[in-house]
């Protein structure tokens, strides 16, 4: 680290299976971002669309980013994480030379750490990070690499616009000023939820923002985030009732669709069991590509005689898709097509994907379970930090 110009670069930080598990949660709940071609998932997302359970894979990271922070810098017990967000750049994104400083509403700000979750040149192509001076010049995203740095003029910083790909990122800010953590507003909003979650939605499943936050537009037309990101993987939405609407080149009421029950349709098949919404079949389908591979392998040979029997249960039938406003060349251009190429020629099976929407609800729910027993104590303490059974 130069006086000059305090950063560190780490390498390997993050395990390629919680790189994974961060993309898969962002892949799954992300709306449009803070600025043009940009997709964020942030914390308050999760609590306030009843996925507040999938802030756990989160925390211990968290906890190692914030006292590798303090032991670099010498603040020990210090800092506070004012933002945590799952941050992705799509296709023509960029951003010029700036301090995270430079402007008024963030001078609270002191210092700042993004993890990579996907690579350049492999995963996406441009995106490269650049400091104005001082050494490293230039980072090239690599997953599981974070780069820390302060967030103030002595390091300057641009990135590349991205060329193809998204390029996905675990981005935290941390600030001495209490008055900015993060911590006590969630703690607030997750108790709130957690005691009245029965009354309003069922535990796990998620309940959509409102459709504007998924709709991506280019100021003449635009697209939805979810039926895009479903549709790199070769499925449809279809409403569970016989209806279908005509094109819009608007978002309109006929997005409202999405947060009814649906079903998913593949090829000229439609999988028979119903989604409460949209959110739940994206979550189901990423969580079959981008988690499931070895739940699946474990299954078809541990698989119990009840799983079986669900699985022949959910059969096939003719369904009515639903055609919803969407330029679909906009969301190649933006999101890519079939950009996940390591699962383009990956066999599908219905019967596995069957077994991929158990998998994901016993996750799911012992996410869940994990939240309602740390929660008590992160409201007594008034931070958000890991309870081992020890501590019991």
């Amino acid at each position: 680290m130069a006086v000059d110009h305090p950063r560190l670069l780490l390498h390997r930080f993050l395990s390629p299976d919680l790189c994974k598990e961060l993309e898969f949660i962002h892949r799954s709940c992300g709306t449009v971002g803070y600025r043009p071609n940009v997709f964020s998932t942030t914390l308050s997302l999760l609590a306030a669309t009843n996925c507040a359970h999938l802030i756990i894979p989160f925390v211990a990271i968290r906890e190692r980013l914030r006292e590798k922070v303090e032991d670099f810098f010498g603040c020990e017990f210090d800092l506070f994480i004012e933002f945590t967000g799952l941050i992705s750049w799509c296709k023509g994104a960029s951003i010029g030379w700036h301090s995270d400083d430079n402007r008024s509403y963030l001078k609270q700000r002191d210092f700042a750490a993004v993890c990579y979750l996907n690579s350049h040149g492999k995963d996406f192509k441009g995106g490269a990070f650049h400091f104005k001076d001082g050494e490293p010049s230039s980072v090239f995203p690599v997953a599981g690499d974070v780069l820390i740095y302060t967030a103030d003029d002595r390091n300057v910083h641009s990135v590349d616009e991205v060329l193809d790909g998204e390029r996905l990122t675990l981005t935290l800010w941390f600030t001495r000023n209490r008055a900015h953590d993060e911590d006590a507003k969630l703690i607030s909003h997750l108790s709130k939820s957690l005691s009245t979650h029965e009354k309003n939605f069922p535990l796990f499943l998620p309940l959509p923002a409102s459709s504007n936050m998924y709709w991506f537009s280019d100021g003449v037309s635009g697209f939805d985030i979810r039926c895009a990101r479903i549709q790199n993987f070769g499925f449809r939405f279809c409403s569970s009732k016989d209806q279908k609407i005509s094109n819009f080149t608007v978002p309109d009421d006929s997005l409202e669709l999405l947060n009814m029950p649906v079903r998913l349709k593949r090829g000229g098949d439609t999988y028979s069991k119903e989604f409460i919404n949209s959110l739940h079949g994206l979550q189901a389908i990423q969580f079959y590509y981008l988690k499931a591979s070895e739940m699946l392998a474990f299954g078809r040979n541990q698989g119990s005689a009840a799983e079986s029997e669900e699985i022949h249960l959910l059969k096939k039938m003719n369904g009515s898709e639903l055609v919803l406003p969407c330029d679909h060349l906009l969301a190649e251009k933006v999101l890519g097509s079939f950009m996940y190429c390591e699962y383009e020629t990956m066999p599908f099976s219905w019967d596995d994907f069957s077994m991929a929407v158990i998998r994901w609800e016993e996750y799911m729910y012992s996410l869940y379970e994990q939240l309602v027993m740390l929660v008590p104590h992160w409201v007594t303490h008034q931070t958000i930090f890991l309870v081992h059974t020890s501590d019991f």
